[in-house]
């Protein structure tokens, strides 16, 4: 990820954790997984193909060379969520996710038997809370170009990844918008215009998987009046969507209460939720993988659907990212994963 959406990240944890102090964890083997349930436990792993390009490869905690799905399974995981970019650069980490690699890492999944989760972001690189880029060959399109250029884009998209053979279980159409999409036309301040836009990608979503679960994607639950603000400025405009997902990389001490404002802001719109991105860094370990049993716990005595653990998979030097869950050492999983065995 670029560095601005990395410092965003470690932000993001260090607002919700507050002046908790964060201790070092330990390295250790992998719990047996837990039994499947309707609650999905998965991961962001868009990634993997810029990492397997560069040599990069996963041992499991035995120290034995599997692919990744093997591993991530292994751990109860039944969910990957794949990001795409619109006309994407061949930047490894900034880059790639194209719709035809994105597709081919949802056959993969669909071979693993892994439910997949399609993540538009609506621009040619990272886009995310307060930062909205349109792609390039949009950026000077009135507000009636864009809603037909992305009503083009998003069913052709669909269309490829369902001529691979793949139906999508979710479809995020933005990623973290409470501001919005494709600033300046779809800002949350002209709420008329981006409900337009979303309600287009709803749409397109539904003609080519009637039974896709279109959801919205917002950032930072615990900032109520932003979630809010956006809520109110999309439902209020007769936005259509199905279910809510949120990111949060709050520590242990404050997951309960992070989970229980997704049930809040959910339930006042009707609908289903779940956590699509968590992280904490992999320099400490224990308190990492308390955070991650934590949100798990809150979620499902809460009724959320899911937890999604963004990039467990990556490891340095690929990336300075330093929120993954693997051991850059010994290429094997750190402790951070026996949170999915725990709950």
């Amino acid at each position: 990820m670029d560095g601005t959406s990395i410092s965003r990240r470690t932000l993001l944890q260090a607002a919700a954790v507050g002046t908790g102090a964060l201790t070092l964890g330990q390295l250790g083997a992998a719990r047996p997984a837990a039994a499947a349930s309707a609650f999905s436990k998965g991961a962001d792993i868009s990634w993997v193909p810029q990492m397997e390009a560069g040599g990069y490869f996963w041992l499991n905690a035995s120290g034995t060379r599997q692919d990744i799905f093997t591993i991530l399974k292994g751990y109860g995981l039944s969910a990957v969520r794949l990001r795409t970019f619109v006309n994407p650069s061949s930047d490894p980490v900034n880059g790639h996710c194209g719709i035809d690699e994105t597709a081919a890492m949802a056959v993969r999944a669909k071979n693993a038997g892994i439910a997949v989760s399609i993540d538009y972001h609506f621009g040619d690189t990272w886009n995310s809370v307060g930062h909205q880029v349109p792609p390039a060959a949009w950026a000077s399109m009135s507000y009636s170009q864009m809603l037909s250029a992305l009503q083009t884009y998003v069913f052709h998209t669909m269309n490829v990844i369902k001529a691979n053979g793949v139906t999508p279980t979710w479809v995020q159409i933005g990623n973290e918008i409470n501001s919005g999409i494709c600033h300046p036309v779809g800002t949350v301040s002209n709420p008329t215009q981006m409900t337009g836009l979303l309600n287009a990608a709803h749409d397109m979503v539904k003609e080519v998987f009637p039974g896709a679960i279109v959801m919205i994607h917002l950032a930072q639950p615990q900032n109520y009046s932003s979630m809010t603000t956006f809520f109110n400025a999309f439902s209020g405009n007769g936005g259509k969507w199905d279910m809510n997902g949120f990111s949060s990389y709050g520590s242990a001490s404050v997951a309960a209460g992070i989970v229980a404002t997704m049930k809040s802001i959910s339930d006042a719109h009707g609908k289903p939720y779940m956590q699509v991105e968590f992280g904490g860094q992999v320099s400490k370990v224990g308190s990492t993988e308390s955070a991650l049993e934590a949100y798990l716990t809150a979620l499902k005595s809460n009724g959320g659907q899911g937890l999604l653990y963004w990039e467990p998979e990556v490891y340095s030097p690929f990336t300075t990212y330093s929120m993954g869950a693997w051991n850059s050492a010994n290429r094997e999983p750190t402790a951070i994963m026996n949170g999915f065995t725990a709950v």
